[in-house]
């Protein structure tokens, strides 16, 4: 059984026409010339069984045109490109991650000078030092976390197992190590210098000693290598910013004229005693003496008028040196020295700047480190008795010096500064320091 598939012309047929009575009208017509145009070749029909015919045709799907187009071929390669990269950039940043918080060989806390060299350089050194042991991890973390120029030459500490991502932190940031030097009260500014110089953590030379007094006795800190002129400039510096700080809120009745000979007087103060509760005592007995016109008669004076700023003179004071002339000498002098013998602190300054409310013009040891103040020279001579007493030496040892210096009789004593002559009273050293007074005599003979 066959069937006939349908014609196009047949579907074509107006309604009420038999499909045959079109056929002439197609064959009776032509060509735009007349010529009568052949009629159509009848499509052949493949024959189908029942079975396939009565099944619905599958239509395939409309291919599309790009498909198969150059740039999307390479926009599929370049995404998958970028998808391995992701991939493998993601395992490597984590992989570096581990390696740089990865514990380092330091088996304890090591402190390691880094030159001002390139990057290299430094990976090297703290490979040397025990550090890392991977520089070439150190090298490429600094270059991909573009520290390269933020690496800072300098004394480092590194911490017992410091990581590699630990070390670049610490030498980024600058931490380096601190130094510190304590300068103690009461020096000269010959020894500072000669501490300075000492200290192996400074670096250069100093060119000359500065003027006594100028130096500010404080700890100071600072990085390896700073010049030993830096540190001089910041002791000068921080010494005048506190003697104009002190002079601003000194006492009002002060016979003092100039910030310096705040600081002359003051370095006397810092000699003479080295207990923090007395010095605006201690204080308060040479300005006493410098409104009454009495010579300071300091013992420390005398010996920087022997040894100047060396500061020590090795040896007990001689009776004979007492009375020798110097410009420091303040048992020949009748008022301040010329200039500071040590540079004080900031508690002497203070003190002297604004000393204790006494009439004391007197002080001695007291034998247990402290010192006996008075206000009359009979008192005084009964503290100069007490302590030979407490040293239970002979009267013969060191009484004849104080009775023979307190036994002189009354001079005129001229202010430097006015020129004007006042009389003064009777009066003996303002102090008899143990350590100075009576050994000279006991251990060295008068001369």
């Amino acid at each position: 059984m066959f069937w006939r598939r349908k014609r196009s012309s047949d579907s074509q047929v107006p309604p009420g026409q038999h499909p045959g009575d079109a056929m002439p009208e197609m064959e009776a017509r032509g060509t735009p010339g007349g010529s009568p145009e052949p009629a159509a070749k009848p499509a052949r029909i493949t024959p189908k069984s029942p079975r396939v015919a009565l099944e619905p045709e599958r239509v395939r799907a409309p291919r599309s045109s790009s498909a198969k187009h150059p740039m999307v071929v390479a926009g599929s390669a370049f995404f998958t490109i970028l998808v391995v990269l992701a991939i493998g950039i993601g395992g490597a940043v984590l992989v570096g991650k581990e390696m740089l918080g990865r514990p380092g060989p330091l088996a304890q806390d090591k402190i390691v000078n880094i030159p001002r060299f390139g990057i290299r350089d430094v990976a090297e050194t703290l490979e040397r030092e025990k550090v890392i042991d991977q520089p070439w991890i150190f090298v490429a973390a600094a270059l991909v976390q573009k520290s390269r120029g933020d690496l800072k030459a300098g004394e480092y500490q590194f911490a017992r197992g410091a990581s590699i991502q630990d070390v670049i932190n610490t030498i980024i940031e600058g931490k380096v190590v601190q130094h510190t030097l304590t300068v103690p009260e009461g020096l000269t500014s010959e020894q500072i210098v000669q501490r300075l110089l000492e200290n192996d953590a400074l670096a250069g030379n100093i060119r000359e000693i500065p003027r006594e007094g100028t130096l500010l006795p404080e700890t100071y800190r600072f990085t390896r290598n700073t010049p030993r002129e830096q540190m001089i400039q910041r002791m000068q510096q921080a010494q005048r910013r506190l003697v104009q700080e002190i002079w601003d809120r000194r006492a009002a009745d002060l016979p003092l004229k100039t910030p310096e000979e705040l600081v002359t007087l003051a370095s006397i103060v810092e000699k003479e005693t080295g207990k923090p509760d007395e010095r605006a005592r201690v204080a308060a007995v040479f300005v006493n003496r410098l409104k009454q016109h009495i010579k300071l008669q300091s013992d420390p004076t005398i010996i920087y008028g022997l040894v100047g700023g060396k500061g020590t003179l090795g040896r007990p004071i001689l009776r004979s040196e007492i009375t020798q002339p110097t410009p420091y000498n303040t048992y020949t002098i009748p008022a301040l020295p010329p200039g500071p013998i040590a540079n004080p602190g900031r508690a002497a300054i203070e003190a002297t700047a604004n000393p204790a409310r006494t009439r004391e013009i007197y002080f001695v040891a007291d034998g247990s480190g402290g010192h006996a103040f008075s206000e009359t020279l009979d008192q005084h001579r009964k503290n100069v008795a007490n302590l030979r007493a407490l040293e239970r030496q002979p009267a013969t040892d060191a009484a004849p010096v104080v009775e023979e210096v307190e036994a002189a009789p009354p001079k005129p004593a001229t202010r430097g500064t006015t020129g004007s002559a006042a009389p003064k009273p009777a009066a003996g050293p303002a102090s008899t320091t143990p350590a100075l007074t009576a050994p000279r005599l006991r251990t060295q003979p008068a001369q």
